[in-house]
């Protein structure tokens, strides 16, 4: 309850000294600054002023806020050189205008610079010391509290994050702010930032060409650390975006900064120590990259590619607090190197920074020449003491570090941009108005649309963002044996050319990490050669894969495909997977072994047949020739040589007249020779009815009735064939079907109710054939022909019903040997059957072959 009345106590106490306040601000109708004074660390006086905020400092002590006193100021710690060193180039910019009489005549510009300890409240509060000042304002009650802005621009900051701050605060009143050093891409939007500029390119443009630097090296399993802020979150989202457009893969993304708890740093050296990555891309900032090498240095995590940004890759002071050589081999992009004449003997010259605090001006000296101005007790032995004389160019520190003399080529360009705006705007020629009001927003919009060349002849300008040309050097750290890295500029990227012409490395021997002369290796898995494609596994990046070999038919003639591409129907992919060669094209020829021995088989049985051919013509007068129909024995001779010689026409490249050759002269042939059989047989049948007594049958059955039917049973044939020619022929045909590796060069049926039709017709009259001779079995033996003929055509039937399953099963150009074999074998059969019985009594029993013993009167025998 006592707590509850000091609290109400204290409440109204506070409420009254409000009231206080207000009604003597209203009685006094002052317009002062909140808070205490900002005061700056180095000014001078001019016509026209210009602010500068730069980090002296890039630490500050952290302090316990109670929400009841007042906070203290913030106390910055551990100097800065780099600060001094960015204000060194800013006023040399200033002095060369002051001193110019071509730029700016008879306007002096002058400068507030202050110390921003590298942190972002501070710096934007700064700032707003820079545009209010600290004047105190007399204004009218009822008119509002403004005044003219103290300072046309602002220089600086150095980073991308307090940059962001600044501009968001000082954007609504058009105060220009003209960074050299913040690259995030997202300082390019006017709608955030409309009045931020900057001479240093976007990281939109680095981040893109880092990534194209890394694919260049095949570099697609890689680590990302970047700085916890603007800077490097911004700048690491558009390389990822890149990355995964090029086909890179991220095994890992962290964020650091300065301040993160041990344990933090911890967790990152443990995600380096399990990666399987080997390079890694850095949006750091040096004071970030310093925190990391030094907890990585405890785990002598070496032999790791680092791939850096601007904001260290030229820096030797990073280089010098490399002491384990954790970066040697690092590649990375750098502001292309500048040279501005009278520049560096001008920030060796500290006589302009002695107008600054005396306290700040006192910590720079004993900082820069180690030693004190005054001894304490509290000072080392061999600290020594300071003069005031000492000679800054028998120093080597960051202070005397030229190495970011691109980036102080940035300042100077972007304090010459604002003097040329303000040159235009006075309309400047001999002398300059200095009646014309000068507003922020009219030095915004003429800064925007400044086109210059420096006095190293370099172009200025900037794009509708704010944004400079975008050209990097490509940078790579070679240790030295000293022990001393040099930057070696290795090659160079423009975005201003075309995409594939950007990027450019010269044919320069670089070095990587732990020295080595061999570019790194780092890919999530080894690339698939020709003859496979990429497979990927499951739950893993894209380049996370698995190499499969081409399924046959199929290749792959590029490395890492993604896909197989089938063979044109005609190919076939070799072994190896990787082309597709021409298919074998296979048929039967006259110069495989099965083409030769059928061959053989064709001709031998032509010449056998020629030779009982011979024989019968020889002892055409004998019994044996006469009694069995010497007409229809010589034209079924002749068939059956036709029937060899067909079998031909299945040989060799199928061609559109071999097709219809072939079908058409077996079906044809083979009908005549059947034709001869079954007259034969007939003959056979009339003949002994013609022994009975009374017949007169061969009356109506004789030699012109005979080669009548023969003729009749074969032109019926030719009409089906003329029918198939016509509607349907036989044509060549590639079969790419049967086999996946070749090629059948085969004849398509064409009409296939043609070709069954041919082989039906034959099959009809070999059934017939064998029906009439097994009817005449039982004739006498010495007369009978018959059986000879009902075993031909027992052998006929059989080997055209097992050619059926035969043809339809055999592979390729087996199917035509097949059909051969079918022609051949149904011919010898043939004439085996019923011509070598003839030709061996003709030869060996020439004592048979008489009258009396064909008619069966010899009974000697």
């Amino acid at each position: 309850m006592t707590s509850i009345q000091g609290w109400q106590e204290k409440g109204w106490a506070l409420l009254h000294l409000l009231l206080l306040v207000s009604v003597t601000q209203a009685d006094e109708l002052l317009c002062r600054r909140r808070g205490d004074p900002e005061n700056p660390q180095l000014s001078k006086d001019g016509d026209i002023v210009l602010g500068g905020i730069f980090s002296f400092h890039s630490r500050w002590k952290d302090r316990k806020d109670t929400y009841i006193d007042k906070p203290l100021p913030l106390q910055c710690t551990r100097l800065n050189f780099r600060g001094f060193q960015y204000t060194q180039a800013m006023l040399f910019a200033i002095e060369e205008i002051n001193n110019s009489t071509d730029l700016l005549p008879g306007i002096t510009l002058g400068y507030k610079i202050h110390d921003a300890c590298s942190s972002i409240a501070r710096g934007v509060k700064v700032a707003l010391a820079l545009v209010n000042g600290n004047e105190e304002v007399f204004a009218p009650s009822e008119a509002p509290c403004t005044t003219t802005a103290q300072v046309q621009a602002i220089m600086g900051e150095t980073s991308s994050s307090p940059c962001m701050a600044i501009a968001t605060v000082i954007g609504p009143f058009h105060i220009p702010l003209i960074s050299h050093f913040a690259t995030c891409a997202c300082l390019s939007d006017k709608t955030k930032y409309p009045s931020f500029l900057r001479t240093i390119p976007s990281d939109y443009y680095q981040s893109r060409a880092l990534a194209q630097l890394v694919r260049y090296f095949g570099w697609t399993w890689v680590g990302a650390i970047r700085s916890n802020d603007g800077y490097g979150n911004n700048g690491m989202a558009t390389f990822i975006e890149t990355a995964q457009q090029l086909g890179i893969c991220l095994e890992y993304s962290v964020s650091v900064f300065r301040t993160d708890p041990p344990d933090k740093l911890q967790q990152i050296v443990d995600i380096v120590k399990a990666s399987t990555s080997k390079v890694i891309v850095t949006f750091l900032s040096p004071s970030d990259l310093y925190v990391v090498i030094h907890k990585l240095s405890h785990h002598n995590l070496t032999g790791y590619q680092w791939v850096g940004t601007e904001a260290w890759i030229f820096d030797s002071q990073t280089a010098a607090m490399d002491r384990h050589h954790i970066l040697d081999g690092a590649i990375g992009l750098s502001i292309p190197k500048a040279h501005v004449s009278g520049m560096r003997e001008f920030m060796l010259d500290v006589k302009l920074l002695n107008s600054s605090s005396n306290e700040l001006f006192i910590e720079f000296w004993e900082t820069l020449f180690s030693c004190e101005f005054k001894q304490s007790n509290s000072s080392p032995e061999n600290q020594r003491e300071c003069t005031g004389h000492e000679d800054v160019t028998g120093v080597q520190n960051t202070f005397t570090d030229m190495s970011l003399m691109p980036i102080f080529y940035n300042i100077y360009k972007g304090v010459y941009a604002v003097a040329h705006a303000l040159h235009n705007i006075l309309r400047c020629n001999k002398t300059c108005d200095n009646k014309v009001q000068l507003d922020p927003f009219t030095i915004l919009q003429h800064i925007k649309t400044v086109w210059f060349k420096t006095k190293e002849g370099h172009d200025v300008y900037f794009n509708e963002n704010g944004d400079p040309a975008a050209k990097y050097e490509i940078i790579n750290w070679q240790p030295t044996e000293n022990g001393i890295v040099d930057f070696i500029t290795v090659g160079l990227y423009d975005a201003s050319l075309p995409a594939d012409k950007q990027l450019n490395l010269q044919n320069k021997s670089l070095v990587w990490a732990q020295n080595s002369l061999q570019v790194p290796l780092s890919v999530c898995s080894e690339k698939c050669p020709p003859g496979t494609r990429k497979v990927l596994k499951k739950g893993k990046p894209v380049c996370c894969y698995d190499c499969l070999s081409c399924a046959e038919g199929e290749i792959s003639n590029t490395t890492d495909s993604i896909t197989c591409v089938r063979c044109d129907p005609e190919f076939w992919s070799n072994e190896r997977r990787d082309a597709c060669v021409k298919k074998e094209a296979e048929f039967l020829s006259y110069d495989g072994i099965m083409g030769a021995l059928l061959t053989a088989a064709s001709l031998f049985g032509t010449c056998t047949t020629a030779v009982v051919a011979f024989i019968f013509f020889r002892y055409r007068q004998t019994p044996v020739v006469r009694a069995n129909n010497s007409e229809l024995s010589f034209l079924l001779l002749f068939s059956l040589s036709l029937c060899f010689l067909c079998s031909l026409t299945f040989m060799g490249r199928p061609s559109e007249w071999s097709c219809m050759l072939r079908h058409t002269a077996f079906g044809i042939t083979f009908v005549l020779c059947i034709s001869c059989v079954l007259g034969k047989t007939i003959v056979v049948l009339m003949a002994f009815r013609a022994t009975l007594p009374g017949s007169d049958v061969m009356k109506w059955f004789g030699p012109t009735q005979q080669k009548l039917t023969v003729l009749g049973f074969t032109l019926i044939q030719v009409v089906i064939c003329i029918l198939w020619l016509t509607i349907s022929p036989p044509f060549p045909f590639k079969n790419i079907k049967k086999f996946k590796d070749k090629i059948i060069l085969e004849c398509d049926m064409g009409s296939t109710v043609g070709f069954w039709a041919v082989l039906g017709y034959i099959g009809l009259l070999a059934m017939l054939c064998f029906i009439l001779a097994f009817l005449a079995r039982k004739l006498p033996d010495n007369f009978n022909e018959a059986k000879f003929i009902t075993f031909s055509m027992l052998i006929f039937c059989a080997v055209w019903i097992t050619f059926i399953p035969a043809y339809v099963s055999s592979p390729g150009k087996f199917s035509v040997a097949v059909e051969i074999f079918a022609i051949l074998a149904s011919s010898f059969g043939l004439l085996i059957c019923i011509f070598i019985p003839k030709c061996y009594i003709i030869l060996l029993k020439p004592e048979k072959n008489t009258k009396k013993h064909i008619m069966g009167k010899d009974t000697s025998l």
